[in-house]
């Protein structure tokens, strides 16, 4: 086996130096009064509105004198919490009040690329509903099939009951068209259907979204179509939900705009950053005092995978968008780091009872890295399966996980979807930091003459 360098250790523990000092307070260009962000610090992150307060919008009817539904109501509600989950806007409150003919939104926002005020315009513009035959898409992600209804041509979308060929309760969206919709209805269906042999789908579109993909089970000419295959009533609720949304009789706008206050305090993040510096240090040390070196390794890879999280939250890599940060992804963050101060104890616990049975150094540093291995990536792979489920079932159904997950009915559920985003980068990036480099470093280190006595790495003296 090829011996790790020992330049190797110093190397890894630059870069990771380097990035958690930039993590933390970014890089920024400055010229006369100009300011240019390079790369994206720890002010970069969008806090939640439990911890910096936020945005408070109603949106209303344009035509104050129309009468609205409930259903119509509840589906302007869900396309909002829809396209705020897509905007990485995850922490938000959104309540219907039918009596006013109002859906009240807060949601937080610091300074970024836009202004609340276009946010706002953006999340409350008119949905887009289109029904297209088939379900391919093209490499942008649209619709590649023949364009068969959109939102003009839907009376209404209600869920529903029905009883299927054994008897049996079966909850429905049932769909009414009008009379503009019929005939192009019944064309498509006819085509799609094909005598019941591998029947084809007509699949609903939302925003450029795949909302469902029905399977044409008969030749409907009269414009009053069933979608079966809900798992539950609410499931059929959330669907003619984003139907209903999506074929508005009428334009919705912002009625009111203005701030509100952070529910923890202003003095509430700045307590939590001491707290988390406070038990960093604690761990450290108790790292240290117990392993020695490994426990150091481990104390410099453990500040790289939390680096390495801020980074993904901040909008530190060009490729992520900031994310929003809220107190159950701080929790999600904590319960990572967790995860790795668990993954370096084990491989430090398996490498000292290598030593105790009589193994050199480096034969210990081997074993014990390979014995510890498997028992720490099936603890990680379970947690990232978790992670990514709680990602899939309570983000926007546009999103990578939610495409896995769009199976499920959609519940864009911010809070539990900012636990899941970074309880994923910790557990992903301890891949990287505690399975890969610490042991990187740890080889390295060895070989350095000063450090071959077993008692470094919790062996005797």
């Amino acid at each position: 086996m090829k011996r790790t360098p020992k330049w190797s250790f110093f190397i890894v523990a630059i870069l990771i130096a380097v990035l958690s000092f930039t993590a933390l307070f970014g890089v920024y260009t400055r010229y006369g009064d100009r300011v240019d962000t390079v790369i994206r610090g720890v002010d970069g992150i969008r806090w939640g509105i439990d911890i910096r307060g936020g945005v408070d919008v109603t949106f209303g009817p344009v035509d104050e004198k129309i009468e609205v539904s409930a259903t119509q109501l509840e589906g302007v509600k869900t396309i909002i919490e829809q396209r705020l989950v897509s905007k990485n806007i995850t922490d938000y409150e959104a309540y219907t009040d039918l009596a006013n003919k109002q859906v009240i939104v807060r949601f937080p926002w610091a300074s970024t690329t836009e202004s609340p005020e276009e946010a706002v315009k953006e999340i409350g513009q008119t949905a887009m509903l289109a029904f297209y035959i088939g379900s391919e898409k093209d490499d942008k992600g649209k619709p590649k099939g023949t364009l068969v209804l959109d939102g003009d041509d839907i009376q209404s979308a209600e869920a529903g009951q029905i009883q299927d060929e054994n008897g049996n309760l079966e909850y429905v969206v049932q769909l009414a068209l009008k009379d503009s919709g019929k005939k192009a209805f019944s064309d498509a269906t006819k085509k799609q259907y094909n005598n019941g042999v591998d029947s084809g789908s007509i699949s609903i579109w939302l925003d450029d979204t795949m909302i469902s993909n029905p399977t044409v089970n008969s030749h409907i000419t009269d414009g009053n179509a069933i979608i079966n295959g809900m798992e539950s009533v609410d499931a059929a609720k959330e669907l003619a939900a984003l139907i209903t949304s999506g074929a508005l009789p009428f334009e919705i706008e912002a009625k009111s705009l203005g701030s509100i206050s952070p529910t923890m305090g202003s003095n509430a993040l700045f307590a939590m950053g001491i707290a988390a510096v406070i038990a960093m240090a604690l761990v450290v040390a108790l790292m240290i005092g117990i392993y020695r070196l490994p426990g150091l390794v481990a104390a410099i890879a453990l500040c790289g995978q939390m680096a390495a999280t801020v980074a993904a939250i901040s909008g530190y890599f060009a490729v992520f968008d900031s994310f929003t940060m809220t107190l159950p992804g701080i929790a999600g963050m904590i319960l990572s780091i967790g995860i790795g101060v668990d993954c370096n104890v084990i491989t430090a616990e398996s490498v000292r009872d290598e030593l105790r049975a009589g193994k050199t150094i480096d034969s210990a540093i081997r074993s014990g890295s390979k014995n510890s291995f498997w028992a720490i990536f099936d603890g990680n792979i379970t947690v990232l399966i978790v992670a990514a489920v709680l990602m899939g079932v309570f983000g926007s159904s546009n999103s990578l996980f939610g495409f896995f997950f769009s199976w499920l009915p959609v519940s864009t559920t911010g809070s539990v979807y900012a636990f899941g985003y970074t309880l994923l980068i910790g557990v992903f990036t301890n891949f990287i930091f505690g399975m890969w480099l610490s042991r990187v470093m740890l080889r390295s280190i060895s070989r350095l003459k000063i450090f071959r006595k077993p008692w470094f790495y919790g062996g005797d003296r």
